[in-house]
């Protein structure tokens, strides 16, 4: 019983914390439509994209829509289930361009200033969900955990280490699910990264019932 009390204090300090720091992300992005992160928030592992598209912009959540699907078939791989993780962005916006025949928008990788934007908040969150893995998709969350020009090539499927907050993280960097699409020939070198990851993931699924 006391151990049960406990856990919702610890649980309900870890979701106040969050509603802090999203509030202070919204606060400091009026103009734009902020995707926050979402999930099991007492999760031992963190999933982290690059910036939201179109459609996670639409229905306010990451990895919905077209991603969504690929990112399901990512969980699948690893045998979790969407509600066990805990997901966010590095870049809590749409980083856009502007066709100039078309005046039509499309998605841009986020540039260097706005990972330092939010460097800060994303430590801050994954400090905050404690995880026992980081899991990054993409240079993006790579360059602003490492805060240096880590690439995705050298370091993918790698077991790396990185000091969070005082405490020492492990972070394995994953190739983004959708750079498999235009990018086929990565297909095979994804699938043994996602093996490795899966070995790790293994010995956590009892803290993830």
């Amino acid at each position: 019983m006391l151990k049960h009390m406990e856990k919702r204090k610890v649980d309900k300090m870890k979701s106040d914390r969050i509603e802090i720091l999203n509030n202070k992300i919204i606060k400091q992005y009026l103009d734009k439509k902020i995707v926050l992160g979402y999930g099991n928030i007492n999760s031992p592992i963190i999933l982290i994209g690059e910036a939201p598209g179109s459609k996670e912009v639409e229905l306010g959540e990451p990895f919905v829509g077209q991603a969504g699907e690929h990112f399901q078939e990512f969980l699948g791989i690893l045998g979790i289930n969407r509600e066990d993780v805990y997901i966010t962005n590095t870049v809590k916006y749409r980083p856009t361009k502007t066709n100039p025949k078309t005046g039509r928008l499309s998605n841009r990788p986020p540039t260097l200033e706005e990972i330092d934007k939010f460097r800060d908040y994303l430590i801050e969150e994954i400090s905050i969900v404690n995880p026992k893995i980081v899991v990054t998709m993409g240079n993006t969350p790579l360059k602003c955990i490492f805060e240096k020009d880590v690439k995705i090539g050298n370091v993918h499927g790698k077991l790396l280490y990185k000091k969070i907050s005082e405490e020492n993280k492990l972070i394995f960097p994953l190739y983004h699910p959708a750079a498999v699409i235009y990018r086929p020939q990565l297909k095979d070198v994804y699938l043994e990264d996602l093996k490795e990851l899966k070995k790790i993931i293994d010995n956590f699924k009892n803290d993830m019932k």
